[in-house]
């Protein structure tokens, strides 16, 4: 007897594929799908083929699908497709986009989990990224993006950026106060 599907791991599922049962990938589709848009959302504001893209990023994972190393965590490589196909989308624009993103959708992880204080801090920062995130470069506001909004570690996300864990918090460090700085101009207060 097989294991049910939503009981296997992303890995396991390539396995599968790569064993000829192709019809598999439909399962990292439908898990990766919503969190593919978000992300296209929150990084490309606005960009208008989005969904485009995000069809561009299964087409090159399932083709790519056997140069993917099985110890490694199939989120992080399939990030890092996106990663590669969103910076594409942008350079090819040749400016960055600037219109609005939906603020209702944004930081819905900043639960305070110890005390009052931190709970206030995060709200305070969630507001800011609200107001703020479309002015951050995007060489900044990707590891945010990544962070908040995909709940990604730092060690994830130097995986997908390519980029060793400490620039991954320098990368933070900078969007936030860049984030503070600007803030501060329309007077918002962190």
């Amino acid at each position: 007897m097989s294991q049910p599907t939503n009981e296997l791991t992303d890995e396991e599922i390539v396995s599968m594929i790569r064993s000829g049962e192709t019809d598999s990938f439909g399962i990292l589709v439908e898990r990766y799908e919503a969190k593919m848009k978000r992300y296209a959302r929150k990084f490309l504001f606005g960009y208008e083929d989005t969904e485009d893209l995000i069809q561009q990023v299964f087409v090159k994972a399932y083709v790519n699908i056997r140069s993917f190393d099985t110890t490694r965590k199939f989120s992080s490589w399939l990030y890092r497709i996106a990663h590669n196909e969103f910076i594409n989308a942008i350079r090819k624009k040749k400016k960055e986009p600037l219109s609005f993103f939906d603020p209702d959708t944004l930081f819905p992880r900043l639960v305070a989990k110890e005390n009052a204080d931190k709970e206030t801090k995060e709200q305070e920062l969630s507001q800011a990224i609200d107001k703020c995130l479309n002015k951050v470069d995007p060489k900044y506001r990707e590891p945010l993006v990544l962070y908040y909004f995909e709940e990604l570690s730092y060690k994830e996300i130097a995986n997908i950026l390519h980029i060793p864990v400490s620039t991954v918090g320098i990368r933070m460090l900078r969007a936030k106060k860049i984030l503070k700085s600007f803030c501060q101009k329309i007077n918002y207060h962190l």
